[in-house]
């Protein structure tokens, strides 16, 4: 027995401060885990805190963006009738217009009509009198060649009887 008890005694001088060593770094492992876990907690903690202020920031900007759609939906509609209108009241002035351009073409084209007949009767006064006058003109040449030949003929007949 006494071999028993001094390898009794030898493994225990070994295993002993060994376990010892063991049972104080489990120890320490514990408390630095419990350390862990209660930093890991107040992080989860701040993460669902975070999470709930993410939330109701989306949820508030979700709210104004459904928002400022509804007041750009309106403005869009506001705009679109505006624009109707207004397309409505030019189409109205340019039908006017058009109906005036139309009236003064029309009253131009008579005007137009009324000088060029008026104008063509001048041409036609002016052609006759120029063929009269061209006329004349022929019979006064053809009188003067006449006085002419008559002059010489009463000039020889002078000298005859002279």
């Amino acid at each position: 027995m006494e071999i028993k008890e001094a390898i009794r005694a030898a493994l225990q001088e070994l295993i002993v401060p060994e376990l010892d060593h063991i049972r104080q770094e489990q120890s320490e492992i514990k408390t630095h885990l419990t350390a862990v876990h209660r930093r890991l907690d107040d992080f989860n903690a701040h993460l669902v805190d975070q999470s709930r202020r993410i939330d109701a920031i989306r949820e508030e900007l979700t709210q104004r963006i459904d928002k400022t759609n509804e007041r750009i939906d309106a403005v869009r509609e506001e705009l679109t009738h505006r624009i109707e209108g207004v397309r409505e009241e030019l189409t109205q002035r340019i039908d006017k217009t058009n109906e005036r351009i139309d009236a003064v073409r029309e009253e131009l084209t008579h005007r137009i009509e009324g000088v060029r007949e008026e104008l063509t009767q001048q041409i036609d006064r002016a052609h006759g009198r120029l063929y009269e006058v061209i006329v004349r003109r022929e019979e006064h040449h053809q009188l003067e060649l006449r006085v002419l030949k008559l002059e010489q003929d009463l000039a020889e007949l002078k000298r005859q009887v002279a």
